[in-house]
């Protein structure tokens, strides 16, 4: 006896159903791929944001990421561990340091930014890049 057909159609009407499950496959593709680098998601994105912005402060990262400071200090601590990430002194504010990356994470991030690049591409594959950068465009509306 076959399975009977799942009447979906409410859900996919959603926008939080849709972008819940393009979010869940792209991330798959990303742990898979990001693996040979031993980066989960949230590592990535706080070693990218440092890479790009040398001597941004911990409160600036999670401010854009939306992190609590709690869950930054495990992750940095993982970090430090890995020789990634190098503090120092803040130039205007004396209370907080800015970090920026080793040499060890500048050849981390030197190779994980791509594959993770093409990764977005092949996991959006069906979309020509005027619609992936619509779909960007368009969930940032949502959330910026």
């Amino acid at each position: 006896m076959g399975a009977a057909a799942v009447d979906g159609g409410f859900l996919r009407g959603l926008v939080g159903y849709n972008a819940r499950r393009a979010g869940v496959s792209i991330l798959g593709l990303f742990k898979e791929r990001m693996q040979v680098f031993d980066l989960q998601p949230v590592d990535f994105s706080v070693l990218s944001l440092i890479r790009h912005n040398p001597g941004i402060t911990a409160r600036a990262i999670c401010d854009e990421l939306n992190l609590m400071a709690p869950n930054l200090v495990r992750l940095m601590a993982r970090l430090d561990e890995r020789a990634l990430v190098r503090r120092q002194p803040h130039p205007t504010d004396g209370r907080a340091w800015g970090l920026s990356l080793t040499p060890e994470g500048e050849r981390l991030m030197s190779q994980a930014e791509p594959a993770a690049a093409q990764l977005e591409v092949d996991a959006t594959a069906d979309l020509n890049d005027e619609e992936r950068a619509q779909l960007i465009r368009l969930l940032q509306r949502i959330y910026l």
